[in-house]
Formats: structure tokens, sequence, C-alpha cells
């Protein structure tokens, strides 16, 4: 009897010494937890090299005198020093398997923006079963603080009112597929419907610096190798740091070829190289980086002149277009831009990108309403297929469905 007391007692010692080891275990787990964790914030604080290097570039470049005009630019004045890079062996990224389709892709990327926009409609339509001047109110502050700005907004009232008249509506339930017809028949009455057929193209990209520039030059030249055109890249984005290797990556994966130079070098000799090669190799397509316009900078501006001055001057006999690309989730700021660049160049097309779980997707109505520019491109994704044609009908079907 005294042996099983005592082994029980002997038991019970073993048991709480070896909970006392486990908690002791765990304090020192924790405690070197906390230890990782803060050596992690401080080395995130500090800043990287790539960011301090374009920091310098950019004052740098910023610093340095309005460039010189170069309308009697001749072959002989600037030096041969952009290098054409084949990617021969480089296979267009293949597809993945089905997944979603690209309206459905952008239906969701668009829902924040439906959220924003048509269930709000929706909300004053159950709240109002009359059309008359309280619900007409309430619909334009909706519009108003849905990115569609005063013109538009205004536009869209003034439609809503003069078919309410014409087809005798009462109900506010038409009201949404009204704003619809509207919308996607302003869309369209912009759209660039001319077909080129035997004559080579320029298309210049052209915004501020991380908008997509660069992903969407990789994505459309993989588009139009797809269908069957022969493009060259030219890399002239020469200022930003690293702006040369993405671009780089982004053809490698397309499988179209890139004239390219050092970093730092002159854009318009990027420029002049590139057309001299689409020239020779009677290339269907040139597509043209840019840097990143800071819209408020003399001389970046100028930089952008003198980019098209050697396109006009070297490559006359294509069909240039000049696309703006602009990041949808700015909101009026992308208008602000879209203005500022519009003085500057003859912008012709539209790339609406990172449509994807933004919330002011309806800044597209009032760019092209105000500005009478046409949309080309959507980026809803990452992916190299990611990026499509606009459709008017689908891209408003996809914010009021």
């Amino acid at each position: 009897m005294f042996n099983f007391f005592k082994r029980k007692k002997d038991k019970k010692e073993n048991d709480e010494n070896k909970e006392l080891n486990e908690i002791n275990k765990a304090e020192e787990i924790d405690e070197l937890d906390e230890e990782i964790e803060a050596d992690d914030i401080n080395e995130f604080e500090e800043p990287s090299e790539i960011e301090e290097t374009y920091e310098s570039e950019t004052e740098e470049y910023e610093e340095s005198e309005d460039i010189e005009d170069i309308t009697d630019i001749t072959e002989e004045a600037i030096e041969p020093e952009a290098v054409v890079e084949k990617n021969e062996t480089a296979e267009p990224e293949k597809k993945e398997k089905k997944g979603l389709s690209f309206f459905e892709k952008l239906k969701e990327g668009l829902s924040k923006t439906k959220k924003n926009l048509t269930e709000q409609i929706e909300s004053i339509v159950f709240r109002h079963r009359k059309i008359d001047d309280d619900f007409l109110e309430e619909l334009e502050e909706i519009l108003i603080t849905s990115d569609m700005g005063f013109e538009t907004t205004m536009d869209i009232i003034d439609y809503i009112k003069a078919e309410t008249r014409k087809r005798k509506l009462e109900d506010t339930s038409e009201i949404k597929n009204v704003i619809k017809e509207y919308l996607v028949k302003m869309l369209e009455e912009h759209e660039d419907k001319e077909e080129i057929k035997n004559q080579q193209r320029v298309i210049l990209i052209v915004g501020v610096n991380g908008v997509g520039k660069t992903t969407s030059i990789g994505k459309i030249s993989y588009r139009l190798k797809q269908s069957g055109n022969s493009v060259i890249v030219a890399a002239a984005d020469t200022f930003r740091a690293a702006a040369v290797e993405q671009l780089k990556e982004w053809c490698n994966r397309a499988g179209v070829d890139i004239v390219a130079s050092e970093q730092g070098s002159d854009p318009g000799a990027v420029i002049f190289d590139a057309i001299q090669a689409a020239k020779a190799r009677k290339t269907d397509i040139l597509i043209c980086d840019t840097a990143g316009r800071l819209h408020n900078k003399k001389n970046l501006m100028n930089e952008l002149s003198k980019i098209f001055k050697i396109v006009d001057k070297e490559f006359s006999g294509a069909k240039i277009d000049v696309y703006l690309v602009i990041d949808a989730t700015t909101g009026q700021n992308g208008i602000i831009q879209a203005k500022l660049f519009s003085e500057t160049c003859s912008i012709n097309g539209l790339i609406l990108t990172k449509l994807d779980g933004t919330a002011k997707g309806g800044i597209a109505f009032p760019i092209v309403n105000e500005l009478k520019i046409p949309i080309k491109y959507v980026g809803v994704g990452e992916k190299i297929d990611d990026l499509q044609d606009f459709n008017a009908t689908d891209f408003v079907n996809a914010i009021f469905e």
C-alpha cells in the first residue's frame, strides 16, 4: 500500500515538472517570435536600393536642361546605340485552362463599381415609384458621387427627361434601362471604326508612372501577335529604373522583338532605331513605350514632343496612334491627366487599367463623354490575356446587370 501511494506521489511530481517545462518552453518561443518580428519591422522600414536609385535618377533628369528641338534630325545625328533583341525562341505565353470568360472577369472586377452605382439607383427606385423631381434630384446626386462627373450626369438627366416624355414613362423601375441605353450609345458614338489595311502602324503609349504602361504594352503585343501581326517594341522609357528590363520580360512572354538601349540613354535615339528596324523588316506594328510624364514638368513634355517629331519625320507613311493609359482607381484624377496630355499630343485612344476590384470604374464614361476619346482596351488582371478590346455593351452590362 505504501509503494502504491509513493508511486502516485512520484507520478504527480513528474507531471507537474513536465507541465512547468512546457510553460517555460512556450515563453521562450514567444520571446523569440517577438525578437524576429521586431527585426522584420526594422528591416522593412529601410528604403530599398531601387527606390533610392529611382529618386536620384528622377532628380537628375528633372534638373536637366530642356531638350533641344530635333526637327532636322538625321540618321548621322543620332548614334545607333539601341540594340534590337530578337525573341526567336520565345513562344507566346500559353493560355491557362478555361476558367472565367472575359465578361465574367469584367463583371467580377466591376462589382465594387456596381455596388457604388447600380445598387444606389435600385435603392431610390424602391423608395420612389414615380418619376418626379425628387427622384431625379436623388438620382443626380448618386451619379455625380459615382465618378460620372457633373457634365455627364446632366447629360444623362436630360436624356431621361426627354425619353420619359417621348415614351410616356411613369414607373421608376424603367429608368435603369434608359441610363444603360444612353451610356452604350455615348460610348459607341466615339468609337474609332476605321479599318487599317496594308499600312504599317505606330502606337505610342503615354501616361504617368504607375498606371500600368509597361504591362499594357506587353499584353497588347501579345494580342496583336496572336492575331497574326508582326510586332516590334521600342523601350524608350529609359529614365525609370528597371523599366527596360521589365519591358524585355513582357516582350519575351509575348514572343515579340524589342529595340532597347542602356538606362539613361536618349529616348529619341531608341525610337529612331526602332523605326529603322520596323521599316527594314516591314513590320506591321511598332509599339513605343515612353517615359512616365510628370505633366507639370516642362522638360518632360518637351521630350514627348521630340519623340512625336521623330516619328512624323522618319515614319510619315505609317498610321500613328497615341494611346493614353489611365489607372481606373484614380477616379476623377484620370480626367485631369487626360486633359493635360491632350494639350501636348493628339490622343486618339484610351487604355483603362486596374478595373479588377475598383469602385471607380464609372470614370470611363466622363472621360469619353467630355474628351471625345474612345476606349481601346480594358484590363482586369495581371495575366497576359487579361487586357481585351473594349466593348461598350459588355462594359455597361457588367456594371448594371
